[in-house]
């Protein structure tokens, strides 16, 4: 496994607020063992901050991309930055 962490920010558009998104992006991003957050945003949005392997993040992408069975995604805006290395776990954010 590689030693070099990424970071990976993205907001998610489409019906992805009231319908367990936040949730499912908490399990999967600890399932595979990535740190960070994700939270609503007042617009909408989903908005994720997960660090770790660059393998697990594209894995995390894909499973946003996809979203729960009760969501409908229209878009994954994704950036990619540096692990900041400040997190130790994954959690659920208050909306900003």
């Amino acid at each position: 496994m590689s030693t070099d962490l990424s970071a990976l920010h993205c907001t998610v558009d489409g019906h992805v607020q009231g319908v367990g998104f936040r949730m499912f992006v908490s399990q999967s991003a600890e399932r595979l063992g990535l740190v960070g957050w994700v939270r609503n945003t007042w617009d909408g949005q989903v908005e994720v901050w997960a660090e770790g392997p660059r393998a697990d993040l594209e894995e995390l992408l894909a499973a946003l991309r996809r979203g729960p069975r009760s969501a409908f995604v229209t878009e994954v805006k994704t950036g990619w930055e540096d692990a900041k290395g400040s997190y130790t776990r994954f959690s659920i954010a208050p909306t900003v």
